[in-house]
């Protein structure tokens, strides 16, 4: 399901599992940036929305992945020059030692680094959000407020802790950095679009109430 969150990003939403299993979000700005373009040999679904766009996937410039599991990996592999991958280094490194025994992953051209990242006329803050896997990071695009966070937070729910590299205190800390920033619209791994500054603080009030004492 395609869904315009504001002119300039579109959302990839997952509806069943003979689709995709995470959602993937597409900026169309001075660059074309792809964020978690998903499962390899279901990534027909991302590339039907891009065509319905406009965009052939050859046009994405940037492939960007929040984290190493192949649910939001995998696809990369189908991206070719000249897009360009990146993720972060701690990322990579743990599903290579994970997972690189059983299916080519891709080398990125360039690691995200806590900071400034930017890509065009864009100016995003790369966050180490660790907890779902060692290295996961968040992405906060403060002009648009919007913030992409990966498997770390969902609609009323918490990324895994319990697959390998998993924390909870870490996924706690990691949660707590992103609370206080100015976020207007939470784009995360699975689930629906959370939009509107009061819907973004209930949720987090709401995971923290109830899912924190699991942490």
């Amino acid at each position: 399901m395609l869904v315009k969150v504001f002119d300039g990003l579109t959302a990839f939403i997952w509806e069943d599992y003979t689709q995709n299993n995470c959602n993937s979000f597409f900026i169309d700005s001075s660059k074309k940036i792809l964020i978690d373009p998903g499962h390899a040999h279901l990534f027909g679904h991302v590339k039907k929305g891009l065509d319905m766009l406009g965009t052939a996937p050859d046009g994405i410039d940037i492939a960007l992945v929040t984290h190493g599991h192949p649910d939001h990996l995998e696809a990369v592999s189908l991206l070719k020059s000249p897009t360009r991958f990146t993720m972060s280094l701690v990322d990579y490194d743990y599903i290579v030692e994970l997972a690189g025994k059983y299916y080519k992953i891709p080398e990125p051209d360039f690691f995200l680094k806590a900071g400034e990242l930017v890509l065009g006329d864009d100016r995003f803050e790369v966050i180490e959000t660790p907890g779902h896997t060692p290295g996961s990071i968040s992405l906060y695009w403060p002009e648009k407020k919007a913030l992409f966070t990966g498997d770390l937070v969902f609609p009323q729910g918490i990324g895994r802790t319990d697959l390998p590299g998993g924390s909870g205190e870490q996924l706690k800390q990691s949660i707590k950095k992103i609370m206080d920033l100015d976020v207007e619209y939470v784009l995360s791994g699975h689930g629906g679009v959370i939009a509107g500054a009061e819907a973004v603080r209930e949720n987090y009030r709401l995971i923290e109430s109830h899912w924190f004492r699991y942490l």
